[in-house]
């Protein structure tokens, strides 16, 4: 287990990460991507059983996440390269041609970490029952846990697997939405308002949780109270209200950053705002 100390110094150098990839391949999706590196810092660096050196795609004897919205993939990989699934270096070489760092993540090219291709919107929830089913079948009593965006339960397959996930009592699941409101083309509630999305998962059956998800010690505190939720007969739910861009203010509070690049003095005013606090790789 990381001190907050330690964990806020990963998330700043996560930040940094995140721009310079997506910088350096001139394309990408940093507005999502640094609204999320609180939740998987926290994951991978003091929620989740999971062991780099020992990495399989069954899972098995160990927690598992997977990631439903793809786009933000820079968090992730950079998330994974630092606690140990594969060389820091190979950031560099994300979204260039014949990298195993694609925009969207595959397994194809056997990225260690990666147990899912993503990208699809509305598949991950559904995958993550199964993954979930597997275990309590195996009778591993590791969790599972899958990140999904607000945007993407706009998509019926979420429901679907919401309505399984409650009446089966998947009750080895935390689900998590990124709730910052926006999407590619403008507010969620412009777009398609999902209206009160705590009570429709209820309704549903599911057990709901919301957190602060820029807030690190709420973050933290919150996921340990998802953990000790499982094993009651009901999927975990956590409504995790971010800002897109979090970290970097000319792209906080718009969606215009959801899938727009710095350019070079753009990335130098980003990076100013975050301490370089392990390396840049």
């Amino acid at each position: 287990m990381e001190t907050i100390i330690s964990l806020k110094a990963m998330g700043s150098q996560v930040r940094r990460d995140i721009l310079r990839m997506v910088h350096g391949a001139k394309s990408g999706h940093p507005g999502g991507s640094l609204g999320c590196v609180e939740l998987l810092v926290a994951l991978y660096f003091d929620i989740m059983n999971h062991d780099p050196d020992t990495f399989e795609m069954s899972g098995l004897g160990q927690d598992v996440f997977l990631l439903s919205n793809g786009h933000i993939s820079p968090a992730w990989y950079s998330v994974l390269a630092r606690s140990g699934y594969f060389d820091i270096a190979e950031l560099a070489t994300f979204r260039k041609l014949n990298s195993r760092l694609q925009g969207h993540p595959a397994t194809h090219e056997g990225v260690p970490g990666v147990r899912f291709a993503s990208g699809s919107l509305g598949q991950g929830l559904s995958c993550a029952i199964g993954v979930a089913l597997g275990k309590q079948l195996d009778e591993d009593e590791n969790l599972v846990f899958v990140l999904m965006g607000d945007g993407e339960v706009q998509e019926g397959q979420v429901w679907e697997a919401a309505m399984f996930a409650g009446s089966k009592n998947v009750d080895n699941l935390i689900a998590i939405i990124d709730f910052n409101r926006k999407q590619i083309d403008g507010s969620t509630d412009d777009v398609m308002p999902l209206g009160d999305l705590k009570s429709k998962w209820e309704t549903f059956g599911w057990k709901v949780l919301e957190m602060k998800g820029n807030d690190l010690e709420e973050v933290i505190d919150v996921l340990r109270l998802a953990t000790l939720e499982t094993g009651k007969d009901q999927p975990v739910m956590i409504l995790m209200h971010t800002e897109m861009g979090f970290g970097v203010d000319f792209m906080m509070g718009t969606h215009k950053w959801h899938g727009v690049a710095p350019n070079d003095e753009q990335l130098q005013l980003a990076l100013a705002q975050l301490n370089e606090t392990i390396g840049d790789y």
